[in-house]
């Protein structure tokens, strides 16, 4: 038996009666472009997001790009980011025409430190991106402070954390709920996926809301007068369809991710040569990703790969040391917990659908390769 990284056409399966009304529906009215279909999803992720304006766009890459566009950022303005991450986030603030300064990670969560961030604040830093990695939120309530003290922008990359929430002064906070800008994606391996690309941008604030929809649509509010040159980066309405029926199922998905997750960590305990992903206490995890520390990672990847057991590395290249941003000046031993993460971590399946007997070949796999 295989165990594949992730099983989409599982998912389909347990939805197909929901999702194929759903998509007729919008191609029997022929509304492919904006349909209401795209208001009714925006108003539901406002709910699920505690904020009051959702915005709908095309990708997770332009649901950054368009926040950091709304910055104006001149040539040498920082934009402060972890550079542990998919490459999106910095590369939309180099498209945005920022500067990237990387920052460390914890080591215990991957999420971006702290402490990093306050060292790398320059006269020059304009803003932050907070990522919220493999599921699970940064510390908001020691990045906030940072934030506001230093006049700064804070966009939440929730690409990876729809749904996630964090106890902070006693309260659940969304991610995507306390940045100036939260994003998300709905890239179809998301815990919330589309058929195709997707994003959406959250927002507490009316007017940036505003300027964020004009950007959407090359800038303006009615159609051909345009205050802004913007871009084309609309939602399709089929993306909105089939992500409003996925939305119904969202909690009891990431439910499910838990409890993988759970079975993982007490199954892999007697394990010496790994380390399951711990999580902090104040979060609550969605785990978009199951990823462990491992002795010997890349022969343990090799070995799994041969079993026909799924698994990746996220991610083996940190952003700090990627050929197109040699210009910036790091070099191996700038970010130490993020290059020791890069050697070390693997992610292992973790879905839905995943069931018991799929995680027992994967544990008895890893626990041969040790023996």
């Amino acid at each position: 038996m295989t165990v594949p990284l992730l099983d989409l056409v599982a998912q389909y399966n347990s939805i197909r009666d929901e999702i194929e009304p759903a998509l007729r529906s919008v191609i029997e009215r022929q509304a492919f472009i904006m349909g209401p279909e795209i208001p009714a999803l925006e108003q539901a992720i406002a709910e699920l997001s505690h904020v009051r304006h959702a915005i709908a766009c095309a990708s997770g890459t332009d649901a950054l790009l368009l926040p950091l566009r709304a910055l104006e950022l001149a040539p040498g303005d920082e934009i402060i980011a972890p550079a542990f991450t998919f490459f999106a986030t910095a590369g939309a603030i180099h498209n945005a025409g920022g500067k990237p300064v990387f920052a460390d990670i914890d080591r215990a969560t991957f999420n971006v430190s702290p402490e990093s961030i306050e060292a790398a604040i320059t006269p020059r830093t304009r803003g932050l991106v907070v990522v919220h990695l493999f599921g699970q939120m940064a510390p908001m309530e020691r990045i906030l402070p940072l934030a506001r003290k230093h006049g700064l922008a804070l966009i939440e990359d929730g690409a990876q954390a729809i749904g996630a929430r964090r106890r902070i002064d006693g309260a659940w906070r969304m991610a995507g709920e306390l940045g100036t800008v939260g994003t998300l994606s709905f890239f179809p391996s998301k815990n919330l996926g589309g058929w195709g690309d997707g994003g959406m941008m959250l927002t507490q604030d009316e007017a940036l809301a505003g300027r964020l929809a004009r950007l959407r649509l090359h800038g303006g509010a009615r159609q051909y007068h345009h205050e802004e040159v913007g871009y084309n980066s609309r939602l399709d309405s089929l993306q909105a369809a089939v992500l409003l029926v996925k939305l119904r199922h969202l909690q009891a998905w990431n439910q499910a991710r838990r409890a993988r997750a759970d079975w993982y960590a007490r199954a892999l305990a007697g394990i010496a040569a790994v380390s399951p992903p711990p999580t902090d206490p104040a979060n609550e995890h969605i785990y978009h990703q199951y990823t462990i520390r491992a002795e010997r990672r890349d022969a343990l990847l090799a070995h799994l790969k041969g079993q026909g057991i799924g698994c990746a590395v996220y991610y083996p290249v940190a952003l700090h040391l990627q050929p197109c941003f040699a210009n910036l000046g790091y070099s191996r031993g700038s970010l130490p917990a993020t290059e020791r993460a890069m050697e070390e971590v693997l992610s292992l399946p973790i879905y839905p659908e995943l069931t018991e007997v799929q995680q027992g070949l994967v544990v008895d796999a890893i626990r041969r390769f040790y023996a």
